[in-house]
């Protein structure tokens, strides 16, 4: 099993990637959400030179937010500040395309996407559509070292579903899944990307599967809602309620919901539908996302919404879930670490150090 860290980027985040590289950690993944976090390549460019071990990763990068030469272009420069050492994580959208008031792309999309990505930074002449145009492009001058095309960038996809799993297996990507209901939903998650695997005839233990995970490592006693646990975990417990909300919810599906959860829900649409504008409450529905919780939701971010939607829980309890995740095939845990809560890496650490 590895260790990473997952990062909703601030511009510095150069710092908390360089600490988690001297605690042993694997990997740092860069969230991509235009608007709400800061620039991904420019961010991941400071990490890369101020860094010397510690792979770095787009995650998750959006196709329609960058045009694959733009995307090919800053992976192959990052690649040539840190050789060997980048991950390229991709996605149809979640937060980076919610921002803006736009659902997630099509994964016929996402296909061409990565085949115009991936042939550009082999160094093939690709076919591109744009502005209406059909276009041939490539790297007019790799050889000149100003981008490093040489050394492997490996694929990774966000795939919270049974078709794009299956794409990704296709593939033989790394597989990225941001835990999002509960060890139970990670399980079954893994179990259905395991049989997408030996699907497409890969081999068993061949998969790579990071599990993006957000909580809090609590003191003994210490009560899931205290005031550094919420600080910690309360901005992913609210993302689940803010996926219900803007997924349409009417209160007609609260019955397949667990009750505390429905009702928590209900609350929270009452909230949402009190913002402004009415055709843009993605504007106040996303601020602070995974980062900090605003006024007015947090009293519904519950002990027990954070006890069940995250990892909140003792040392002990974390470390047994955490074996639970790798004996399901996950083969890295990345935390996320939000800005003003750098130091719950330690914290992460000595978890990780009990698996």
């Amino acid at each position: 099993m590895q260790y990473g860290i997952a990062i909703p980027t601030w511009s510095d985040c150069w710092k908390l990637v360089k600490r988690a590289e001297h605690a042993g950690f694997s990997t740092a993944w860069f969230y991509d959400t235009q608007l709400l976090n800061a620039e991904l390549f420019a961010a991941m460019g400071a990490a890369a030179v101020k860094t010397e071990k510690i792979r770095l990763g787009t995650g998750v990068l959006i196709p329609t937010n960058r045009i694959a030469p733009v995307s090919a272009a800053g992976l192959a420069t990052l690649n040539a500040l840190a050789p060997g050492r980048i991950d390229f994580g991709v996605g149809t959208g979640f937060t980076g395309r919610r921002t803006m008031g736009l659902k997630a792309i099509t994964q016929a999309s996402l296909r061409d996407y990565l085949r115009i990505v991936q042939g550009l930074l082999a160094r093939e002449t690709v076919e591109w559509d744009f502005e209406g145009l059909h276009r041939k492009i490539r790297f007019l001058n790799p050889e000149a070292g100003l981008v490093n095309t040489t050394d492997p960038i490996p694929l990774h996809i966000s795939a919270m579903g049974p078709k794009i799993r299956s794409f990704t297996a296709e593939l033989g990507a790394g597989w990225l899944n941001f835990l999002i209901g509960g060890q139970a939903a990670a399980l079954h998650e893994a179990a259905g990307m395991r049989e997408s695997w030996r699907a497409a005839g890969r081999a068993e233990g061949t998969m790579s599967a990071t599990a993006f995970i957000a909580g809090a490592v609590l003191a003994q006693g210490e009560a899931c809602d205290s005031p550094r646990a919420k600080a910690q975990a309360g901005p992913a417990a609210a993302v689940v309620l803010h996926s219900l909300v803007e997924g349409g919810f009417d209160g007609s599906g609260s019955a397949s919901l667990p009750p505390f959860l429905s009702a928590l829900l209900q609350r929270y649409r009452e909230i949402y539908l009190g913002y402004s504008p009415a055709d843009a409450r993605y504007l106040t529905l996303h601020r602070g996302h995974l980062m900090f919780l605003r006024p007015e939701e947090a009293p519904l971010i519950t002990a027990e919404l954070i006890r069940e939607m995250t990892f909140t829980a003792t040392p002990d309890v974390l470390a047994e879930r955490i074996r639970e995740l790798g004996r399901a095939g996950y083969t890295q845990i990345a935390v996320q670490l939000g800005p003003g809560q750098e130091d719950a890496i330690d914290d992460w650490a000595r978890v990780f150090e009990l698996v």
